[in-house]
């Protein structure tokens, strides 16, 4: 195809759609344009930034009839950070939309004739987070610390944040000018040289325990004393003050050596009434509240009596697997990662589940030993990450066939490819609920409820 359009061209477009990263969706003569900042039903005047041979990418120079969905984005440096796509976005707005995606992925990429539901949002979608990984920085000899700029390791300076929790902001606007202070000099990508690399703060919603990782580049603190002290300043409700060594040169945020500063070890929350222990390098879903919504969806999906055997594939610290064990007759989860299975039976413990058993390794190779030992599931679920379910483990569904599939996904491409498969392969998809886990991005959750047939 050869493009209509060419680079600095100015044209008046009718953006039809938004692609999976939040951008406007125009077309010119059947040529897609990619418009950062552009909605759904308006019509504006972009500027082309640049054209490929498929696709182009476009900004707005003027709105020239806006989306009736259109709002004032309240966060200040919204069109600059890589957080959020949507704040222009009306709430409503945005539900709609993330049911339509989710519709298009079943119809054009899975062929699947299905119904999906209204999305679930939130009553009060923002300040959701209750984890913040804050990169510092400099600018010259001042501090910097916010969030990246989209797809860049450039950091927005900013001391707030309308998605993370007023934790999360104290730390950002009060630990800037103390770091010289206290020997935190901030670590610089280029130069390789400084100590702080990012902070992270989580908080547990349900009984309002806030963890706060220092990550550094070096061991050693030069004011250990006067940092815990300044972070429990800033943070009076913090119970646990952790550091992260992390020396390599890496985009990963998290070392592999964390020690105790101040505090506990871990910090403690529920969703719904089941408990979790959370260290500094745990993995738990950062939206608490939606993620009570998309465990009860689960739990409907599989409607079980007390009698059933569930396997969970890709059970992490087995979040899922607890709520299942609740109703279930026994839970049996498998995750990759050995440190995940250590979490997942620690927070049986707690609970006091003895209907549970964690094993580490791929589920396609743990699943059919289990069928071999007599432990077959009557209900199987998933929770992939993005990628989706690999493909061994969906063999190893189609081999076993157990007679519902609960499919937790967080990206609808892969949801709707992955259901194709199955559906090729005996099943079928009665429903799909999306969920709206992260509001005011482009990201979206859905749970699809198979049957064999």
């Amino acid at each position: 195809m050869t493009a209509p359009v060419k680079k600095n061209d100015r044209i008046t477009v009718l953006i039809e759609d938004l692609t999976h990263d939040g951008a406007g969706v125009a077309k010119v003569d059947g040529y897609p344009l990619f418009v950062q900042g552009g909605l759904p039903n308006e019509t504006a005047e972009i500027h082309v930034l640049k054209t490929l041979k498929n696709y182009g990418f476009a900004k707005i120079a003027k709105i020239v009839e806006p989306s009736p969905d259109r709002v004032q984005a309240p966060c200040p440096v919204f069109d600059q950070c890589g957080g959020c796509q949507l704040q222009h976005f009306s709430y409503e707005g945005q539900l709609k939309w993330k049911q339509k995606m989710v519709e298009n992925a079943m119809k054009r990429l899975g062929k699947l004739d299905v119904v999906v539901h209204p999305t679930k949002g939130m009553e009060e979608p923002w300040n959701y987070r209750n984890k913040a990984q804050i990169p510092f920085g400099t600018n010259g000899e001042a501090p910097i610390a916010g969030f990246y700029k989209t797809k860049s390791h450039a950091i927005v300076d900013t001391d707030r944040c309308m998605i993370q929790t007023e934790e999360a902001d104290a730390i950002l606007e009060g630990l800037k000018p103390r770091l010289w202070a206290l020997g935190l000099t901030p670590y610089n990508e280029k130069t390789k040289k400084g100590i702080l690399r990012h902070v992270v703060v989580r908080k547990a919603y349900a009984t309002g325990e806030v963890m706060v990782v220092l990550v550094t580049k070096k061991r050693r603190l030069p004011e250990k004393i006067a940092t815990i002290n300044a972070i429990r300043e800033l943070v009076p409700n913090v119970t646990s003050i952790m550091q992260n060594l992390n020396g390599l040169d890496t985009n990963v945020i998290l070392g592999s050596e964390t020690t105790l500063l101040w505090g506990k070890e871990v910090i403690n929350d529920k969703i719904g009434d089941v408990s979790f222990e959370i260290s500094a390098r745990s993995f738990y879903q950062v939206n608490p509240l939606q993620t009570k919504v998309l465990y009860d969806q689960a739990l409907t999906y599989a409607n079980l009596t007390g009698k059933e055997t569930v396997i969970d594939a890709y059970c992490g610290i087995g979040s899922i697997s607890l709520f299942l064990a609740k109703q279930a007759k026994s839970v049996l989860g498998v995750e990759i990662v050995p440190q995940a299975i250590e979490d997942a039976k620690r927070n049986a413990a707690i609970n006091g589940f003895d209907n549970t058993e964690f094993v580490a390794g791929a589920a396609e190779d743990v699943i059919p030993r289990w069928y071999k030992e007599g432990k077959s599931a009557d209900v199987l679920v998933v929770d992939p990450p993005r990628k989706g379910c690999d493909e061994a483990l969906l063999t190893t569904i189609l081999e076993q066939k157990p007679s519902k599939v609960v499919y937790v996904s967080c990206n609808p491409a892969t949801l709707a490819r992955d259901l194709r498969i199955l559906e090729d392969g005996g099943y079928k998809t009665k429903e799909v609920q999306p969920v709206d886990m992260f509001p005011h991005t482009a990201h979206c959750e859905a749970v699809a409820w198979l049957e064999l047939v």
